[in-house]
C-alpha cells in the first residue's frame, strides 16, 4: 500500500457500461484501470449509474465521494440555508440589488460555488487539480441532466430553479497563479474588452493540525491526493489586481491572515472567518 503522501489511484466502473468512459478519464489523468480482486489500491475513481464517485479502500473508514448537486444536502441548503442573511452571501455582497459575478479560485467540489449560484451569483470556477476537477465536471454534468428531468422514462423530475443554478456556474482547470497572471495582463495591455471578476474568493486548503472523527471524509480525501494549497499567500496580491469590487478569503476560525495581510474587516463565525479585502464601494 502506498503512503498517504503517494496514494495508489486507479479507474474503475461498476459495470462494463462505464468502460468507454473510464478508459477515457484514464487516458487524461495517466492513471491505471483497476482489476477487481487483483489491484491493491488507496482510491478509485469509479463510474457507476450514480456518476464518478472516489472510493476510498475499506481501510480508510469513511464511504464514497461524489458531486452531487440534486442530492439532499445541496437541496436543503438551497432552500433553507438562510439566503441573503448566510455568512458567505453578506462577505461576497449579495443583496437583492447585486448578484456579483465570482472568480472561484478554489472551487474544491463546487460547494460554495454552488451556494453562491443559488442566491444569483454567476460563478467560474477555477480548481486545478485533474482528480477534483473531473469530479466536479461529473457533477455539473449530472446536476444539468437531473434538473432537465429524464424524458426517456416519462417521468417529470424537472427542478427548473436547479437548472437556472447549473447554468450560472462554470468550470475551468488550472492554476490559480497563472490564471490570475494571465487575467492581469490581458486587462493591462488588450485593448479589447475583457472579462473582470466583481468578486475573487479564495479558499485554501491548509494542512491538517490534527487527526480526528470530526475530520469530515472529504476533507481527509482531499488532504490525501491535493495536499496543501503552499502557495495560497501568493494568490491575495494577484486577486486583488484583477477584483473590481473585492477579494474574499475564507479562513479557519483562529487562523492567521493570508499574507500576514489584514483585510478591511472579517466576518466571524463559529468555525470559519471571512476576510474581506474590500476595493471600492459595491454598486447600491
Amino acid at each position: 500500500m502506498a503512503t498517504e503522501c503517494t496514494p495508489v489511484i486507479r479507474v474503475a466502473v461498476a459495470s462494463a457500461d462505464f468502460i468507454g468512459q473510464a478508459q477515457q478519464l484514464a487516458d487524461k489523468l495517466s492513471l491505471p484501470m483497476h482489476s477487481a480482486g487483483s489491484d491493491a489500491y488507496d482510491y478509485l475513481l469509479e463510474y457507476s449509474d450514480s456518476g464518478l464517485a472516489l472510493v476510498p479502500s475499506a481501510d480508510k473508514g469513511y464511504g464514497s465521494i461524489r458531486c452531487d448537486f440534486a442530492g439532499s444536502e445541496h437541496s436543503h441548503r438551497r432552500r433553507h440555508g438562510g439566503g441573503n442573511g448566510q455568512a458567505i452571501a453578506k462577505a461576497v455582497g449579495v443583496s437583492g440589488k447585486f448578484a456579483p459575478q465570482v472568480l472561484d479560485l478554489t472551487a474544491g467540489l463546487g460547494g460554495d460555488g454552488f451556494v453562491l449560484a443559488s442566491l444569483g451569483c454567476t460563478v467560474a470556477m477555477l480548481e486545478r487539480n485533474p482528480i477534483v476537477h473531473s469530479l466536479l465536471a461529473d457533477g455539473l454534468s449530472r446536476g444539468g441532466e437531473e434538473s432537465r428531468g429524464c424524458e426517456s422514462t416519462g417521468y417529470d423530475s424537472r427542478d427548473p430553479e436547479l437548472d437556472e443554478i447549473i447554468n450560472r456556474l462554470s468550470l475551468l482547470e488550472g492554476s490559480a497563479a497563472d490564471y490570475l497572471n494571465s487575467l492581469a495582463e490581458q486587462l493591462i495591455s488588450s485593448e479589447a474588452e475583457v472579462w473582470r471578476p466583481d468578486i475573487v474568493y479564495v479558499d485554501p486548503m491548509f494542512p491538517l493540525r490534527k487527526k480526528s472523527a470530526k475530520v469530515k471524509k472529504q476533507m481527509q480525501a482531499f488532504h490525501a491526493i491535493v495536499g496543501a494549497d503552499n502557495d495560497a499567500d501568493q494568490l491575495l496580491a494577484s486577486a486583488l489586481a484583477v477584483a473590481q469590487y473585492r477579494v474574499v478569503v475564507k479562513r479557519p476560525a483562529g487562523a492567521g491572515f493570508l499574507a500576514q495581510t489584514k483585510p478591511s474587516y472579517s466576518l466571524e463565525g463559529k468555525s470559519t472567518r471571512y476576510d474581506i479585502y474590500a476595493l471600492k464601494k459595491l454598486p447600491q
